[in-house]
C-alpha cells in the first residue's frame, strides 16, 4: 500500500477545512471535527444499497451505535460515549467498506484504519485505541445497530439478519431514528452530539480538579 501511494506521488488527502491530511501517517493536528461530520454524512452505509430518498450515512449510524451504546451501558464515561460516536471515524476518510471486501483486503487496510482510528482519537483527548472491553461493548451496539439497518433498509429478511448480527436483546425497532436523513441533517445532528459528549468530558475534568 505504501508503495502504491509512493508511485502515485501523492499519499494525503485534502479536507474542506484546508487541513491535508497523510493517510500513510496522519497527525491529530490535521483532525477536524467538521471534516469527520461533513464526510461521514456523505459516505453510504450498505454501498447504498438501501430504501428511501436518501443514503443511510455513517454519520447516522454513528449516532444510533452511540445512542444504543448508551442504552446498555448507563454507567458509561463521556469518553466512552464520544469514541462509540467516532468508532466509524475514519471513515471519513477511507470510506465505508462492507465487511466481505475488507476480508478480501486484507491487513493494509486494517493498518491504515488503526492509524486514522488514533490519529482522531489523540485530536479530542482520548485513548489511541478503546480497551478490549469498551471495544466489545461498542461493536455489541454497532451489531445491533447492523441489524435494524440490515432487516429495515438493506432488503435482508429476519432470518438472514440473525444469521449475520445475532437477534438483538433490550432494543426494538421502534426506538431507533432508521429512517435515512439528507446529508446536512445527519451531519448537523453529529455535530450536535459531538458537541454534547464535549460538554459532557468538559464539566467532568472541572469536577475532578
Amino acid at each position: 500500500m505504501a508503495e502504491a501511494a509512493a508511485l502515485s506521488g501523492r499519499a494525503w488527502q485534502r479536507m474542506l477545512s484546508g487541513r491535508r491530511l497523510d493517510l500513510l501517517d496522519p497527525s491529530p493536528l490535521d483532525v477536524e471535527i467538521s471534516d469527520i461530520a461533513h464526510g461521514l454524512a456523505r459516505v453510504a452505509r450498505w454501498n447504498g444499497q438501501t430504501f428511501g430518498d436518501h443514503a443511510f450515512s455513517v454519520a447516522q449510524h454513528s449516532l444510533i451505535v452511540e445512542d444504543i451504546f448508551r442504552r446498555l451501558n448507563p454507567k458509561a464515561s463521556a469518553d466512552d460515549m464520544q469514541m462509540a460516536l467516532l468508532h466509524d471515524g475514519p471513515e471519513y476518510v477511507i470510506g465505508d467498506m462492507i465487511s466481505p471486501f475488507k476480508a478480501v483486503v486484507g491487513g493494509g487496510y486494517k493498518l491504515v484504519e488503526k492509524r486514522l482510528e488514533a490519529a482522531i482519537h489523540l485530536r479530542f483527548g482520548l485513548p489511541a485505541h478503546p480497551g478490549r472491553t469498551l471495544k466489545a461493548q461498542i461493536k455489541k451496539a454497532d451489531t445491533i445497530s447492523a441489524y435494524f439497518e440490515a432487516t429495515e433498509l438493506a432488503g435482508f429478511s429476519e432470518a438472514e439478519a440473525r444469521k449475520f448480527f445475532g437477534q438483538p436483546r433490550g432494543i426494538t425497532r421502534d426506538t431507533l431514528p432508521i429512517k435515512p436523513l439528507p446529508a446536512y441533517q445527519a451531519q448537523a445532528l453529529f455535530i450536535e452530539r459531538f458537541e454534547a459528549i464535549e460538554a459532557m468530558r468538559g464539566l467532568g475534568e472541572k469536577v475532578a480538579r
